[in-house]
């Protein structure tokens, strides 16, 4: 190919210089070729890419092609129920619902409802007149020791921080949450002014690099959290253990997002890619977090404290239940991040095949503080792909009280799924610390977007739940929501996620399907104390890191 390239060369410049003759004009198109001959030049010297080694200026086509692969698969190939991470079905109802558009649809659903996997929610004959309910649905937020509850929206906005998103995205969330009456979760870049600018009611998020409360060593400063977490906007505080997109992982801000302005509000040198530790250092075992909490608790005055994480080891987490009774204390709520949840930038691995999926994720949560006798005293929060008003009710009928959207609050914004929000691109202005592209985001507008779709999620949700004969989200339960698990199967959510007694788990004989986790946590530790398997013909035990001594495969056969 690079020998064409060479006679395609030569005849192109010999025709210029005899057309010149007749057309004197044609010199002009040397502006166009020249350039192009030199691009193909150095494909042939260079030696990074053997494509455009051996296909001079013709194999860029191939990166042409990439990059526009995407934007034509979006918008002239993929149906309503194609896309991914989010389809077009959701990003069109979020897009409608925030600009105030119709959205109803036409000519009957597009889903198959006969593909493993539908669910929907039964609907009762006793319905409700929507219009009688009261559509702005709360949730009391704060435990016994708790001097400062909060009532919370049933839908509010995710961690999400100023670093991640642009100041002109972040003003637009906090002046949609204040006029829409909802919460507005920090993420854990810290309380950035533009947080503060418009008002609206805070979620504090407390990371591992302690952003905001941290002193010159980068450790947690009680002085410094204590100053920020009493300012009025704080309504709760949260504790990130970790997060669905990457959990077991730390936080991730590119160095071209580390803004001398952002570097300043996390206390870090600008330029820099930061990435957070993968735990805490103000805790290492259940016990010590729930002492942290405590301190936290004090130091704000009495406001709702909580933690946040991604599950992973189901004992990790009936070892932290296993602390709150040994210590006869509770945070005031949890915030479950799903699997499937979504972050700016994170190694490929992690966002697929790490963590556990939200659904699975909250109703184990939810039956295991049952389990140990104190989901009464806690608020559950499920953030994880909740786009619509059937997104909240399936959480909520699994256990969670309160949902939290990041990607669907983004698209109020204008996000139109374009997949660089971790090279400072973002085309909407929404994911970038480029001025000359923030400035295409309009506070003004788009935080009535964001208020907008809020709203009209929530109606669709009471609608929902008025269906059923329900008066609140409370009143969901696991029976409410079916699922195809077969062609010939379907079965209830309290028939796959089966409901535990409250108090079983501390009991004597705890129910079988929990004997192995409850033996492996301790409140110690985060790590179980030792591991166990199960087989058919031989329990193993690991201990002390330890391999497991697994039978010969003769003994097996």
């Amino acid at each position: 190919m690079y020998t064409k390239f060479i006679l395609f060369s030569i005849s192109t410049l010999l025709a210029i210089a005899v057309l010149q003759h007749f057309w004197p004009q044609a010199l002009w198109l040397l502006l166009i070729i020249l350039p192009l001959i030199s691009l193909g030049l150095y494909d042939l010297s260079q030696t990074r890419h053997s494509l455009k080694r051996n296909y001079p200026l013709f194999g860029h086509g191939r990166w042409i092609m990439e990059w526009l692969r995407p934007f034509i698969r979006q918008y002239f190939i993929e149906s309503d129920t194609d896309g991914t991470p989010v389809n077009r079905m959701f990003r069109s109802i979020v897009y409608q619902r925030a600009k105030g558009q119709r959205e109803t649809v036409p000519f009957g659903t597009r889903v198959d409802t006969y593909r493993t996997g539908y669910e929907w929610i039964g609907h009762s004959l006793s319905a409700i007149d929507s219009d009688e309910m009261n559509m702005d649905m709360r949730i009391r937020v704060g435990g016994p020791d708790c001097t400062q509850p909060y009532d919370a929206s049933i839908f509010n906005i995710s961690a999400m921080s100023f670093g991640a998103l642009s100041k002109n995205a972040i003003l637009a969330l906090n002046g949609g949450a204040r006029k829409g009456n909802f919460y507005h979760n920090t993420g854990e870049g810290g309380i950035s002014p533009y947080h503060l600018e418009a008002g609206g009611d805070l979620v504090w998020q407390i990371g591992t690099n302690y952003f905001g409360c941290r002193d010159e060593n980068g450790d947690f400063s009680s002085e410094a959290f204590r100053e920020k977490a009493t300012l009025p906007n704080v309504k709760m505080i949260e504790i990130k253990i970790s997060q669905g997109a990457k959990p077991g992982h730390g936080g991730i801000l590119p160095a071209d997002k580390n803004t001398p302005e952002i570097a300043a509000i996390r206390g870090v040198q600008p330029g820099t890619l930061i990435n957070s530790p993968p735990s805490h250092s103000a805790f290492g075992t259940p016990i010590e977090l729930l002492d942290f909490i405590r301190q936290l608790r004090e130091l704000s005055g009495g406001k709702p404290i909580g933690f946040k994480l991604s599950i992973g080891r189901k004992s990790e987490f009936v070892a932290i239940c296993k602390a709150m009774v040994e210590k006869g204390f509770t945070p005031d709520f949890i915030t479950i991040d799903g699997g499937e949840g979504g972050t700016g930038a994170t190694p490929l691995e992690f966002a697929n095949s790490i963590g556990m999926p939200l659904r699975e994720s909250v109703a184990f949560v939810d039956s295991c503080l049952t389990g140990f006798g104190i989901r009464d005293q806690i608020r559950l929060i499920a953030s994880g792909k909740i786009f619509s008003g059937f997104h909240l009710v399936k959480n909520i009928a699994l256990g969670a009280d309160i949902c939290n959207s990041g990607r669907g609050m983004m698209m109020a914004l204008g996000c139109v799924q374009s997949l660089v929000c971790n090279n400072n691109h973002c085309p909407t202005g929404v994911a970038t610390q480029n001025p000359l592209l923030y400035r295409g985001l309009v506070v003004s507008d788009k935080r009535e977007r964001v208020a907008r779709y809020h709203r009209r999620t929530v109606h669709a949700t009471a609608e929902i739940i008025a269906a059923a004969g329900l008066c609140h989200t409370s009143e969901l339960t696991r029976t409410h929501i079916y699922r195809r698990v077969s062609q010939e199967t379907i079965r209830r959510y309290d028939e796959i996620f089966q409901y535990i007694k409250n108090g079983s788990l501390l009991t004597e004989n705890p129910p079988e399907s929990w004997r192995l986790c409850l033996e492996e946590a301790t409140s110690s530790s985060f790590r179980p104390k030792h591991c166990l398997t199960e087989m058919e013909m031989q329990p193993d035990e690991i201990k002390d890191g330890s391999t497991i001594n697994k039978p010969d495969i003769e003994e097996i056969s």
